[in-house]
């Protein structure tokens, strides 16, 4: 194991590593994430300027979800390169990983939204600013993203908003609420629907809008890395047979992401005659009791219960998609960009997704490309006759069929949702504002 800044980097690149660098990073990204010398070591070049810079990223708690698991990739691309990532946060499950990456906990209430609190709170992050000499501060959510301009103000810092949702409401006050996202000196946005939404609500921040697609670690999202042993537990541990097919549906129990739908569609299925498969809903209920409830007597009144599983959170998300015969993304509001459709993809997983949000970025389907390039399936929200029959094709795809629309897949996301080109144009977007007004 070798150091750079520091900073454990792990063992030389595969050779799989160095064709999928060679194929699938676009020659545009020169300053990538990571670059191989010609005596095998590896050279960081990310901005260079951002070595010694401390940076601080604000966020309510590290748990599970795509803004928390972003939070922990920057701050170790910030450590690869000698940077000092700082994350203001009440704490969570994440913080470990987070402290394993490089990253540094900086304990702070930034979940309240309590407005009194919050007001307090922008005191306090201004003295961490100040005796932490940050250089530029990075919000992620919009409670905490009030707390950070005010604080970014009080100390002439840089400030940087990613906008991770498509945050609802229309009333004035809501409106101004979620316009702090749009406040930043840059303002990242996940997506190009993303962008659009931020330009349509907030269209004053018409000309500091950046799109940084949400990264995806396929060191860890590939078949080749993960062996059949973990598959085998998985399945075991949600209690299917060797021979059972899986639809999966992984995603936090909440009833905009589509749980609803899929049993009905279950129903649907197993009506036509759909036999040895499973629907697996895999995610943290997060407390929402109720739902549960509501969802196990859905289950039960279509007789599905030998058919429709509720996991709970699943831990191993790439052993997840490499057991599933499809993987559906049923939601009925746009998702903002849409990670498990791409993680999906990027495991060689048929993909059913609803034509809302971000998924024309994501999964490619006609009309948009000729069916022969297509990536997955997007079928109308909150339709379970359309969710049905396209689970249906992706079920009954040939071996040929699938191998080659999972080539098709994993070219896509690789070349357009890379952890390293995310991490390259974030990082880029930080040394910008930085060298356009550093303190001595």
């Amino acid at each position: 194991m070798r150091l750079l800044f520091g900073h454990a980097i792990g063992p030389p690149w595969s050779a799989m590593e160095e064709a999928y660098a060679a194929h699938f990073v676009p020659a545009s990204m020169a300053r990538g994430f990571l670059v191989r010398q010609e005596d095998g070591s590896h050279l960081s070049s990310l901005p260079a300027s951002l070595a010694g810079r401390t940076i601080l990223q604000i966020i309510p708690q590290l748990d599970a979800g795509g803004a928390e698991r972003t939070t922990i990739d920057i701050a170790a691309a910030l450590a690869e390169i000698g940077a000092r990532p700082l994350v203001a946060t009440l704490g969570g499950r994440l913080i470990s990983d987070l402290q394993a990456n490089g990253g540094v906990w900086a304990p702070f209430p930034a979940k309240t939204k309590n407005p009194l609190s919050m007001a307090l709170n922008v005191r306090k992050l201004a003295r961490i600013i100040r005796e932490e000499k940050v250089d530029l501060i990075h919000a992620r959510s919009r409670a905490p993203a009030w707390v950070a301009l005010g604080a970014a103000r009080l100390t002439n810092t840089p400030f940087v908003t990613t906008y991770h949702g498509s945050y609802a409401g229309q009333s004035v006050l809501k409106v101004l609420y979620n316009s702090v996202m749009a406040r930043g000196d840059a303002v990242i946005a996940n997506s190009q629907f993303t962008a659009d939404r931020i330009l349509r609500m907030h269209p004053f921040a018409a000309d500091r809008i950046k799109v940084i697609h949400r990264g995806t670690d396929f060191r860890a999202f590939s078949p080749e890395g993960v062996d059949a042993e973990r598959v085998q537990r998985l399945r075991q541990s949600w209690g299917l047979a060797p021979d059972d097919r899986i639809v999966l549906l992984a995603a936090r129990l909440t009833g905009w992401k589509g749980q609803r739908v899929l049993i009905e569609a279950a129903k649907l299925l197993v009506a036509q005659g759909l036999t040895d498969t499973k629907f697996v809903l895999a995610g943290d209920d997060q407390g929402r009791d109720a739902y549960v409830r509501e969802l196990r007597g859905r289950i039960a009144e279509a007789g599905l219960k030998d058919i429709v599983r509720l996991t709970g959170h699943c831990t191993d998300m790439p052993a997840a998609y490499l057991a599933a015969t499809v993987v559906t993304v049923p939601s009925t509001e746009p998702e903002a960009f849409g990670r498990a459709a791409v993680e999906a993809q990027a495991l060689g997983a048929p993909v059913v997704v609803s034509d809302l949000g971000a998924v024309t970025e994501t999964v490619l389907a006609p009309p948009q490309v000729d069916s022969q390039a297509r990536t997955g399936w997007r079928v109308p929200p909150n339709d379970p006759q359309a969710l049905a029959e396209a689970l249906a094709h992706a079920l009954a795809l040939g071996e040929t069929a699938r191998d080659n629309l999972a080539r098709r897949a994993r070219a896509h996301v690789h070349t357009h949702f890379s952890l390293e080109r995310m991490c390259a144009e974030t990082l880029d977007v930080y040394a910008a504002l930085i060298e356009g007004g550093a303190r001595d």
